[in-house]
């Protein structure tokens, strides 16, 4: 309970209802809903439960879809985009409707979309909740590596074995946080 509370103030969904935060070292509390959307599309990536890919566009569409909000150029979206399916390990499904992809494989499209425009920050809703071991070891390992590269990563989830990984752990009970 306040997970999704925690994720929308940190992807800026909505406002706190006290304090507030720095993205980037810039305060948010300030921003208009314009700001808050530009800097959502600039600094932020989601990876969501429920994926929300497109069914009937290939996984290269779906994961290029996330350059339009980073306005790049339709080359450079679609080199991105090929660069963060091999990532995850879909190489081999790039041109699959994503409507026939397993639950596993819409995962790992999921965080490979988030990837594009190298975010600040990606929010992360059980991104391995659909994965077996050796897919939830590659993506964990590839969210360590982008976090070494100084990306922050907030990961949400009920998995004690994904949770002991983090670099700093914060407990959502009832929703308060317990260090």
């Amino acid at each position: 309970s306040g997970k999704s509370t925690l994720l929308n103030v940190l992807g800026l969904l909505h406002r706190p209802s006290d304090g507030g935060y720095r993205l980037g070292g810039e305060p948010t509390a300030d921003l208009d809903e314009r700001g808050r959307a530009a800097k959502r599309a600039r600094d932020i990536g989601f990876v969501f439960q429920s994926f929300h890919l497109i069914g009937h566009r290939t996984v290269h569409d779906n994961v290029a879809l996330g350059g339009l909000y980073q306005r790049l150029s339709p080359t450079a979206r679609a080199e991105a985009a090929d660069r963060h399916i091999a990532q995850v390990g879909l190489s081999h499904r790039r041109d699959a409707l994503a409507g026939t992809l397993s639950g596993g494989e819409s995962q790992r499209a999921a965080v490979a979309r988030s990837l594009m425009g190298e975010p600040l920050l990606l929010l992360c809703d059980e991104p391995t909740g659909n994965l077996d071991s050796q897919n939830t070891e590659a993506i964990l390992a590839l969210l360590e590596a982008l976090n070494a590269d100084g990306m922050t990563i907030v990961v949400i989830t009920h998995e004690e074995e994904v949770a002991r990984r983090a670099g700093r752990r914060v407990v959502l009970r009832d929703g308060a946080v317990e260090e």
